[in-house]
């Protein structure tokens, strides 16, 4: 735990926080100020999808501003904005906001990452690796059901400016970091060459369904249901339970091999997807809840080893950025798909639809293991 690190660490958990504590809060603002579900999807979608387009352009970021100058600037991206919610409800002017924040978003997902692995010793680098994880799915825990309990207790304005000084407050941290990158920034370059026989393309669209449904359920779950407490017990179940399942999925699945756990983590899934056809019954919705966090966890580690296995260390940038899309994609076309869905079909039809594409995609991961 070298300072470096430690500050590294620090700015993760508060543009972290920043980001999950307004999730689930922008698209209830909304849906509060008259945007509807359609609104509030694409809230998410926005976002989600700016981080799609900017992460490919963090690699040269990085080689250009170095470490400090990029980083600083997406912690700016990420919290500044919140403050302009103060002020506004109006449709564009959040989904402005939510697109600049997505680009923030990108820019710390994808350095961060590069600089732990340039902080830390060679031989210590997979110990790093998982000490950042840890603290990458904190924020989780604790800003889904916080933001959405402090909506009733400090109200929407003074939530917005908690999220951006969460996120400023990592500018402090800045200077004590690394300057310049070692070169391995490199690891965002041609993104998608050669998919075709990689071997990648089946876990990244595996994934990619999963994440569908994260998005929706932090997305629509606080709309669908009118009890909040539910909600935010869901939501804090959903994120405890995530990270714990995505290292023991690792732990097992170097043991039996990731493709061999991979299908009952999507069918896991599913069934959690599913339960939200009840949504209407707290016990359905947290016990969803609980099965979709366990499922959606060990599938973030389960896809990533299969690639990784398939993948000579050449590839492995092109490897975490093809997980990472997987991941910002799914999340954000499914908040927006789901938004006009569920405008024509309610939300249990739109819950069991989301549900059935998850549970598709247990298909070619049962043909992968046969083989």
């Amino acid at each position: 735990m070298t300072p470096a690190f430690a500050r590294l660490l620090v700015m993760v958990f508060g543009s972290g926080l920043s980001m999950y504590l307004l999730t689930s809060v922008v698209p209830l603002y909304l849906a509060a100020n008259g945007a509807g579900g359609i609104g509030a999807g694409l809230s998410t979608g926005a976002m989600m999808l700016a981080a799609v387009g900017v992460e490919l352009l963090v690699p040269r970021m990085l080689r250009r501003f170095g470490y400090r100058g990029t980083l600083a600037l997406g912690l700016v991206l990420l919290g500044a904005p919140s403050l302009a919610l103060v002020v506004t409800s109006s449709l564009p002017l959040v989904l402005a906001v939510c697109v600049v924040r997505g680009a923030g978003l990108a820019i710390m997902v994808v350095g961060a990452v590069v600089l732990v692995a340039d902080v830390a010793p060679a031989h210590r680098r997979g110990e790093a690796l998982g000490i950042y994880g840890v603290v990458v799915g904190l924020p989780a825990v604790i800003g889904l059901p916080l933001g959405i309990y402090l909506t009733g207790v400090i109200g929407y304005d003074a939530l917005f400016v908690l999220a951006a000084v969460a996120s400023l407050a990592g500018l402090a941290m800045v200077p004590g970091v690394a300057a310049r990158s070692t070169g391995s920034e490199e690891q965002h370059v041609k993104v998608l060459g050669g998919l075709r026989g990689s071997g990648l393309l089946m876990p990244t669209l595996v994934f990619a369904a999963v994440t569908v449904a994260a998005g929706i359920s932090v997305t629509f779950l606080p709309l669908g249901s009118s009890n909040h407490f539910v909600v935010a017990i869901a939501l804090l179940i959903q994120a405890i339970a995530a990270p714990a399942a995505r290292w023991l999925a690792g732990r097992v699945g170097d043991r039996v091999g990731p493709a061999k756990l991979l299908p009952l983590a999507i069918i896991l899934a599913a069934l959690g997807a599913g339960a939200l056809v009840f949504i209407g019954n707290p016990a359905a919705v947290i016990t969803g809840a609980a099965l979709f966090g366990v499922g959606f966890g060990a599938a973030q580690n389960l896809t990533l080893a299969i690639m990784y296995d398939r993948s000579p260390k050449s590839r492995y940038g092109q490897v975490s950025a093809l997980w990472n899309l997987a991941y910002d994609g799914g999340w954000g076309a499914g908040a927006i798909i789901f938004g006009f869905v569920v405008a024509g079909t309610g939300y249990p039809l739109a819950f069991a639809l989301t549900a059935a594409l998850v549970a598709a995609a247990t298909l070619p991961t049962l043909r992968a293991h046969s083989r």
